[in-house]
């Protein structure tokens, strides 16, 4: 048995089976770099703010997936996503917005909704941990 070169996605069949789009659990290999995104709002790059949740959302996961590939990673390399939002019927917007970024990735998640943000006006918040064997 060879060394594992991935990350290994799993779902015991012990337990219901996920609610949406991730995984119950996600292995990272022996040897592999782990990258741990800070919470990243929806800023675009001239750190200007829109109004809209939905551009708030795609800001959020472009600044993600800006700071996976400075450091060599994709979201194929994400193995947990955190989300924050601030309002419960912006559920299925950033359900939409999450899966064009994610597509059939399915990391470990965890959606929660949260009283606000360090500013009012930021409705999102997302962080990640990502790992990846170099090579």
């Amino acid at each position: 048995m060879g060394k594992r070169t991935g990350n290994r996605a799993f779902n015991p069949e012990t337990i219901a089976p996920p609610q949406g789009p991730y995984t119950h659990g996600v292995e990272i290999p022996e040897g592999a770099r782990i990258t741990f995104l800070s919470g990243q709002v929806g800023v675009d790059a001239n750190g200007t703010l829109p109004e809209d949740f939905r551009s708030q959302a795609e800001n959020a996961l472009a600044n993600c997936l800006a700071i996976l590939a400075h450091n060599g990673l994709g979201m194929a390399d994400v193995v947990k996503i955190t989300q924050f939002l601030v309002r419960r019927e912006d559920i299925p917007a950033y359900r939409e917005v999450r899966g064009a970024y994610l597509g059939a990735e399915k990391p470990g998640s965890t959606l929660l909704l949260v009283s606000g943000l360090v500013d009012p006006k930021m409705l999102i918040e997302i962080e990640m941990v990502a790992a990846k064997v170099p090579g």
